[in-house]
């Protein structure tokens, strides 16, 4: 049998997902790869080609060699929900969180994290309510990270300002 590959995606929204052929569900760890082989919920067998390491959104496609596509859901998993009272304590723990190089999904109410009973303590220590979840985690990209294609590059927009007028 010869194998199927998937090297492209399809960014979320940007294809009719009525038309996926299967669907694969995938953690966070699962959703964040180059090359992996996999079998879809409804037992496609597809080989995942990358050209880089890429992490694959909730709603992306990944378009096989044969034409078809490959939904990609976000599977939820054991996650961690850090509130504080106020947006400063929130940076505060933002800061702690991102010195230890965890994954981390941002918003301005709360902090999304894998549950660590570790890091959870630490937490407490330093204020924060937690709360135990279930949830598709969907961490802040580093960085360094490069973008694949135009689909996260239209996500993640950059603008570069110089701090210097010019003369």
């Amino acid at each position: 049998m010869t194998d199927l590959f998937a090297r492209s995606i399809l960014p979320a929204g940007s294809w009719n997902v009525a038309s996926a052929a299967d669907r694969i569900t995938l953690d966070y760890e699962g959703r964040h790869r180059r090359r992996y082989r996999y079998r879809a919920d409804a037992g496609l067998e597809f080989v995942l080609d990358l050209a880089q390491t890429t992490l694959l959104h909730d709603g992306d496609g990944l378009s096989l060699d044969d034409g078809r596509i490959v939904l990609v859901r976000a599977a939820p998993e054991a996650l961690v929900a850090v509130t504080v009272d106020s947006v400063d304590a929130l940076v505060k723990l933002a800061w702690h969180i991102g010195n230890r190089h965890l994954p981390a999904q941002l918003s301005g109410e709360r902090i999304l994290i894998r549950d660590d009973a570790v890091i959870v303590d630490m937490l407490r220590g330093l204020g924060a309510h937690v709360e135990k979840i279930i949830a598709p985690f969907t961490p802040e990209r580093g960085a360094y990270a490069h973008a694949h294609g135009d689909h996260q590059a239209a996500a993640y927009p950059f603008v570069f300002v110089s701090s210097h007028e010019e003369r």
